[in-house]
């Protein structure tokens, strides 16, 4: 958005062009009524004619002023400087005429300097009391007061108007910038959440069913001398994976979507295909149920309780040494529970296990969880297993 898109501008600009226009309007009424008094007393004078012409050039030379612009530019200021001489002669022959400066005043103040535009008005001022002194024949205080003052008034008023615009096109400017600078840290921030999120949805899928491939790959080339049953069922099961990985990646790349979720049958069965999936001879994966689950829990707790159970069960997996995982899901009426339990080696809760280099595991959990407004909450010890407990809030049922 522009400066002159801005909601303040368009009132601004009308403000001006009224305020113009009304100027304008009254130049030619004191102009016409100035032509007028004159014609009513001195018809028939030898300077009648030479009046009307300068009335008329007067009224032409204003005409072609909105034509330059209100820039001082040297066009306009010959402009403005040929409309003052042609009033001023207007002046000396029929001080009359006097009246007509007030408009000009405006037109100064626009077109020059400040300094240089209250200069020209104290002329123009000066002019016009000398001219109604001609005419009143004598020090009238009201016409050595009155005209200064109307000057005075007309400048200050245009002067502090000017002041307050240039002000509010300041803060304009800098309301358009902020929002600028606000629009750029969004799409900033906005950019560094979808990568963060990318990179959990990678760690959780792919990352995950690769690391558990290269194990199951790793003891097949062990036992495949000493065992080739065992190294084959070991094939076997990384080629499950890799294909169980493939549909995640069409599935991440279509909606990011887990690919459990997306076969239907609701998040509980979903954590019994991860369960069957992360089931090995030396792991024993359960999954438990405590209440009622809700007909349909929100796509987004779904998708990140199965990914909290993906995730858990690959540390379970790496790092717990663990013979049994147990995963519960507790539905109360205002949050759901996944639990997840080993009885691994344990960890010191102290330590943080991705400080040793071992992937986005826990941070990951939790970032998932901070989205929904969720809670992590971690029990272990050395030898003792570990209990993963996550809760997200649901609304009153």
């Amino acid at each position: 958005m522009t400066r002159e898109d801005s909601p303040v501008a368009v009132p601004e600009r009308d403000d001006t062009r009224a305020l113009t226009v009304v100027m304008h309007t009254a130049f030619f009424v004191l102009l016409a009524a100035s032509l007028a008094r004159y014609l009513a007393r001195h018809a028939e004078g030898p300077r009648t004619p030479w009046i009307i012409a300068l009335s008329a050039l007067l009224a032409a030379l204003y005409v072609l002023g909105p034509a330059l612009g209100t820039r001082p530019t040297p066009r306009r200021l010959a402009w403005l400087g040929l409309v003052v001489a042609t009033w001023a002669l207007l002046v000396v022959l029929a001080p009359s005429f006097a009246w007509s400066a007030v408009p000009l005043f405006y037109t100064g103040l626009r077109t020059l300097p400040a300094r240089a535009a209250i200069s020209l008005v104290a002329l123009l001022t000066a002019l016009a009391v000398a001219a109604q002194l001609s005419l009143a024949g004598w020090p009238d205080p009201n016409v050595l007061l009155a005209p200064p003052a109307v000057a005075a008034v007309a400048t200050t008023v245009y002067v502090v108007m000017q002041r307050q615009s240039a002000r509010r096109d300041a803060l304009i400017d800098d309301l358009v910038r902020t929002r600028r600078e606000l629009a750029a840290t969004e799409r900033r921030e906005g950019t560094l959440a979808e990568r963060e999120r990318l990179a959990r949805e990678i760690h959780d899928t792919l990352a995950q069913g690769l690391s558990s491939q290269r194990m199951l790959l790793q003891a097949a080339d062990r036992l495949w001398d000493t065992s080739p049953d065992t190294a084959r069922d070991h094939v076997r099961t990384a080629a499950s994976i890799a294909e169980r990985n493939l549909a995640e990646a069409r599935r991440f790349v279509h909606d990011l979507t887990p690919a459990d979720l997306a076969e239907g049958g609701g998040l509980l069965q979903a954590l019994r295909a991860v369960a069957e999936r992360e089931t090995t001879p030396t792991l024993t994966v359960r999954v438990h149920t405590e209440g009622a689950p809700p007909a349909a829990l929100p796509a987004p707790v779904e998708s990140a309780l199965l990914r909290i159970a993906q995730g858990a069960l690959a540390n379970v997996r790496e790092h717990a040494a663990a013979t049994t995982a147990t995963l519960t899901l507790t539905c109360l009426d205002d949050q759901i529970v996944l639990d997840v339990t080993d009885d691994g080696r344990g960890f010191d809760t102290g330590t943080v296990p991705e400080a040793e280099g071992r992937g986005q595991g826990l941070p990951a959990i939790r970032a998932r969880l901070r989205q929904l407004g969720g809670t992590l909450t971690i029990e272990s010890a050395p030898g003792e297993g570990t209990a993963l407990s996550a809760a997200i809030p649901l609304e009153p049922r």
